[in-house]
């Protein structure tokens, strides 16, 4: 692994790069009013049936979008693209450079809760290859090889109303389907940059982020300033209430940063 200096430099080559393709991606997913260009699925019979609001749904749509855009940025800027194989492996995509540097990205997207907040999402696992960096289970390569870690993130507006998914539409009504969600906004950010100091919603053990549209698009969260290796530590070795149990504790060493620096002796 390269030194920090250097390391600092591939990544913000890295991510001025990807910046720099991102303006290029509102284009490939919304109207010129803003709205989503997909209205829904067609079968053999040409009936188009309205798409669920559900947020694993828009997700997975907006992968299937992006991935022409991805693969330009890739040949654009000469580097090798390599996709996950499994649901569940991280990253969502791989960059490698033409001298083996390695950048994995995730794709996250979220919806607005209202001009300020959106609805948050997780950053991947705090365990398993996120603690044993040489593992090959559940990551495309170790995750200690990779250069830097990147979320690719889209926050977007769910269209007021309610939609029917009843309803079955012909291809001429298709100007009048109204779009499920709308008024994306695509962000580059270092995963440990909009990471928070809890884990995301329910009891998976998963990073979770901040939830300030600002804090996002800005990368200001809790670690912005303490760094990547302070994130690191923190995560990995995190123990949820069950981990503590776990290995005979009878709670966890610290539960949030402000613990944490107490626990580490960190005055920052």
């Amino acid at each position: 692994m390269e030194n920090s200096e250097e390391r600092q430099k591939l990544k913000a080559k890295f991510e001025r790069q990807l910046v720099k393709h991102v303006d290029l991606f509102n284009a490939a997913v919304a109207t010129a009013k803003g709205d989503w260009i997909v209205k829904g699925f067609i079968d053999v019979a040409r009936n188009i049936y309205t798409i669920s609001i559900d947020t694993k749904v828009v997700s997975k749509i907006m992968e299937l979008l992006l991935f022409p855009k991805l693969c330009q940025f890739a040949d654009d800027n000469r580097y090798k693209m390599v996709l996950c194989t499994e649901q569940n492996s991280y990253p969502d995509i791989s960059f490698i450079d033409e001298k083996g540097h390695k950048f994995a990205v995730d794709l996250k997207s979220t919806y607005r809760k209202n001009e300020r907040e959106v609805n948050g999402m997780t950053l991947g696992a705090f365990t398993g290859y996120f603690r044993d960096r040489k593992s090959n289970k559940n990551v495309t390569f170790p995750y200690e090889e990779y250069v830097g870690h990147y979320v690719l993130g889209i926050v977007y507006s769910r269209t007021d109303g309610n939609v029917d998914e009843r309803k079955i539409y012909q291809l001429k009504d298709l100007q009048n389907i109204t779009s499920v969600v709308k008024n994306f906004q695509f962000f580059v950010q270092e995963k440990y940059r909009i990471a928070v100091d809890r884990p995301g919603s329910g009891n998976t053990k998963n990073i979770g982020s901040v939830i300030k549209i600002d804090d996002l698009i800005n990368g200001k969260g809790p670690f912005a300033q303490l760094g990547e290796e302070i994130f690191d530590d923190y995560w990995m070795y995190y123990l949820t209430k069950d981990m503590a149990k776990a290995v005979d504790l009878k709670s966890a060493p610290y539960r949030n940063l402000a613990e944490y620096k107490k626990y580490r002796k960190i005055e920052k």
